[in-house]
């Protein structure tokens, strides 16, 4: 199968740190919290991240269940990262901006063998194209600059 290509666009909002992202025809907002600067209106890039990351296993979790074979009745995923702010509000020296480390629970509500779960965890886990994504890493290659005036 070909490559297929993934694309959105996020603009400014009036004042603050709020910013409008848009994929296909959906929009979300995400700002930062009033400590960081923001407005509070909405999720923080970064808290994005943890949740594209929990929604790309849950979704795994749920396209795949009967394939593999298991009984799934719920399913959720508790994740977390540790970021310092000072990377990110001060540059400062030695400080990444992005998170430390990310950790993630899964919760599967089933009544397959555990065997059976634990490999479907493990399914999941390498079939996930965002925790793919962010264990492995990915290039980003910068585009051109467009000065609207």
């Amino acid at each position: 199968m070909a490559l297929v290509k993934y694309k959105s666009t996020t603009r400014k909002l009036k004042g603050g740190l709020a910013v409008e992202s848009q994929a296909r025809n959906f929009k979300i907002v995400m700002d930062e919290p009033e400590t960081l600067g923001g407005t509070n209106t909405g999720i923080n890039p970064v808290e994005t991240l943890l949740c594209a990351f929990g929604a790309c296993q849950t979704i795994v979790a749920l396209a795949f269940a009967q394939s593999q074979n298991i009984n799934l009745q719920d399913f959720w995923v508790d994740v977390e990262g540790d970021l310092d702010p000072d990377g990110f509000m001060k540059g400062a020296p030695g400080i990444r901006p992005g998170f430390q480390e990310v950790r993630f629970t899964m919760h599967i509500k089933s009544n397959s063998s555990e065997d059976k779960v634990q490999a479907f965890q493990k399914f999941i886990e390498n079939r996930c194209p965002v925790s793919d994504t962010l264990s492995k890493g990915v290039a980003i290659k910068p585009g051109k600059i467009v000065i609207e005036k």
